[in-house]
């Protein structure tokens, strides 16, 4: 199983040799990390946490598990066989190169929030006519319940909060995969709003690459980097003059002929009255 988390971007259309027309909407995923691998021994499953996005406001905790990687906003978990672990490393990254055009994918979205609605939006209801003596009863919902039981059955459909709901579309298709820009290109259209975050997944072998030895161990390098800005010394400028120390500037004393000048001059300086 392969997977990807990514952000919704658009809508738009591809155009095949034949000049048919394919609606598509662009998917930008960057790398993913893997930020902790679950075994059956330890967590009692076998799961992989992939993160995604920049994390602007993560807490102590949320920092100490990324401990060694980078600050990532969202984290998701997905469900693995244990043979599919065997080359998977935690830091390693997951790329839009994992899928190629013509792959079949199930795509997670978050749907539009919508608020409080009617049954006629909500649930697709006709509502009344508009007239012989309606009045204000075009859209409203009719009999909710029977008249022998004297009480309202569970799961009658009734105006309420609409949207913002977990929606999976299955069956998509991928029709082209842009890695330069890190996009996917999915037949049709996807639950959720603009820059709303998507899970992308599929069937095949998940390929991913290969972490860096930090984020393997879980530590990172202490040595702290200082940017490079006007005022301040990088660490380059402060190990170039250790080992090239600035030379002494050594100062001559003065002479007699300058000692006499500048007797002079102040004799000629007036003195302030207190």
């Amino acid at each position: 199983m392969k997977f990807i988390l990514g952000k919704k971007l658009e809508m738009s259309q591809i155009f095949k040799e034949d000049g048919t027309v394919i609606p598509v909407t662009a998917v930008v995923a960057t790398d993913n990390v893997i930020a902790q691998i679950k075994t059956k021994d330890k967590d009692g499953y076998i799961a992989v946490q992939v993160g995604y996005g920049v994390g602007k406001h993560n807490n102590k905790a949320k920092v100490g598990h990324l401990k060694g990687l980078d600050a990532v906003g969202s984290l998701k978990e997905f469900r693995m066989k244990e043979d599919e672990l065997s080359e998977v490393k935690r830091g390693d990254k997951i790329g839009v190169e994992a899928f190629s055009a013509g792959d079949g994918v199930d795509v997670i979205g978050f749907s539009k929030g919508k608020g409080f609605q009617g049954v006629v939006k909500r649930h697709g209801f006709h509502g009344q006519k508009a007239s012989h003596g309606h009045k204000d009863q075009e859209r409203m919902p009719g009999s909710i319940g029977a008249g022998g039981v004297q009480r309202v059955f569970r799961g009658v459909r009734m105006a309420g909060r609409m949207g913002g709901d977990q929606v999976t579309v299955k069956g998509l298709e991928i029709i082209s995969v842009d890695p330069e820009k890190n996009i996917l290109y999915i037949k049709g259209a996807l639950p959720g709003a603009r820059n709303g975050l998507v899970i992308v997944s599929g069937e095949g072998k998940l390929e991913v690459k290969p972490a860096s030895a930090e984020a393997i161990s879980g530590k990172k390098d202490s040595t702290p980097v200082i940017e490079a800005k006007e005022g301040i010394r990088t660490e380059e400028a402060v190990v170039e003059e250790v080992v090239n120390p600035i030379e002494e500037v050594k100062v001559e004393a003065p002479t007699e002929e300058v000692m006499a000048e500048e007797a002079v001059v102040a004799d000629e300086i007036p003195e302030k009255n207190n």
